[in-house]
């Protein structure tokens, strides 16, 4: 069957709104753990994590934070316009995007636009005890959905890290239903987070403490980070009837050079930490193999539909390898790439050996990647037993570990 052809509605399954964890528990670690091995289903905690995983095992963690990125502009009508900044347009470094002072552009998504009828709007804010003006000005489409929104403000010493930190709002998800609190500033970030740019969380990194971490480590279970920067694309919901219509984001990808070689070490013992990781990972596949192609100019951008349409004949190891040599020929401490990889049910896995994953929302891509991660219809006998099992749903809610 053309991949293509997938039905959405194959893919979906009751969930009640009270199903949905709108909050976190108060201690992330105690949170339920579904864990399904070859159709054996059981329930433990998460902090029960190091006990189900082998010595020798190395987690992949995604390691982005998430920015306050969604501004409300007041205009003196009273109305608000809404601005959702997903990702820099110029310059289109996160680094130096969130480093630019007196003006930088970005992707968005606006709220409101009825009510957006002029070419700017101008707030007056303060940040760190200077009264600023920041002025939204539109420049164009990027497509149907995304504006290009340029950004500027009167005084030098301000960033623009600096107005997100102080003007933006944390972006929690629209199915919570609810305004995002002072708290979701810290339990919507994992303990791990460092590097700025996602305008949504890595959820299933959120179950994560200090204290499962030094008992991984413990137990000789191995560690190493990625960086991919969630777009607001992974709340998108499938509205074509077949897969084939429904366009996939693109998101960013970053890798070290030592968690490459680790990889090579590990190939058999790969656990990611998340969807996002799942993504990464098995992108690099695909990076590896465009490389060794054309190694003085390759693509570092992996296409939707490439795992189906590609036929390479490389072995993991050897992609990798090919990643290794040309980070090393070219001084490369970091690879970054792009990716729009889409994961359906037939996918070959490349990479990855276990996932510890939340619980998706019905007729998502998310959802799909569990089914192809666990073969046919046993997503279906999973879903059912959380169900049945009184598992919170979605972002704030309950883990699974999911072993191919």
């Amino acid at each position: 069957m053309d991949v293509k052809e997938i039905r959405i509605e194959d893919f979906d399954y009751p969930l009640d709104d009270n199903r949905i964890a709108k909050y976190p528990l108060a201690e992330r670690d105690t949170s339920n753990l579904l864990y399904w091995k070859q159709g054996i289903i059981n329930k433990y905690h998460f902090y029960n994590l190091p006990e189900l995983l082998e010595e020798g095992d190395l987690l992949i963690y995604n390691n982005t934070k998430v920015i306050q990125a969604r501004f409300h502009f007041k205009k003196t009508t009273g109305s608000t316009i809404e601005i959702f900044c997903l990702e820099p347009h110029s310059p289109i470094d996160y680094n130096l995007a969130f480093q630019s002072n007196k003006r930088c552009e970005w992707k968005c998504l606006v709220g409101n636009l009825k009510k957006w009828k002029e070419e700017s709007i101008t707030n007056s804010i303060t940040i760190k005890g200077h009264s600023i003006d920041l002025t939204a000005k539109r420049l164009g489409k990027e497509d149907d959905m995304t504006h290009i929104i340029e950004f500027s403000w009167n005084e030098d010493d301000i960033t623009f890290s600096d107005i997100l930190l102080y003007f933006g709002e944390l972006p929690i998800p629209p199915y919570l239903n609810r305004a995002t609190e002072e708290k979701d500033k810290t339990t919507y970030q994992t303990v791990y987070s460092k590097i700025d740019g996602s305008v949504a969380a890595p959820t299933a990194g959120l179950h994560f403490t200090q204290k499962i971490l030094d008992k991984l480590t413990a137990k000789g279970i191995k560690e190493k980070e990625v960086t991919l920067h969630v777009g607001a694309g992974t709340f998108q919901p499938v509205k074509s009837e077949t897969i084939g219509n429904h366009p996939m984001h693109k998101e960013i990808i970053s890798v070290k050079l030592s968690t490459i070689k680790e990889l090579l070490i590990s190939i058999n013992h790969i656990v990611a930490v998340g969807t996002t990781s799942v993504r990464t990972l098995e992108s690099l596949y695909y990076i590896g193999c465009h490389i060794y192609e054309n190694p003085q100019n390759p693509s570092l951008y992996v296409g939707q539909w490439e795992p189906y349409q590609s036929n390479y004949s490389l072995t993991v190891e050897e992609s990798l390898q090919s990643i290794i040599n040309y980070m090393v020929s070219n001084n490369l401490e970091v690879i970054n790439a792009s990716t729009r990889i889409l994961i359906l049910p037939s996918y070959k896995f490349k990479l990855v050996n276990k996932l510890i994953t939340n619980f998706h929302q019905p007729k998502s891509t998310l959802l799909l990647l569990i089914s192809a991660f666990t073969q046919g219809d046993n997503w279906k006998e999973i879903y059912k037993f959380a169900l049945n099992n009184n598992f919170r749903f979605l972002s704030y809610g309950d883990s699974s570990l999911l072993i191919r």
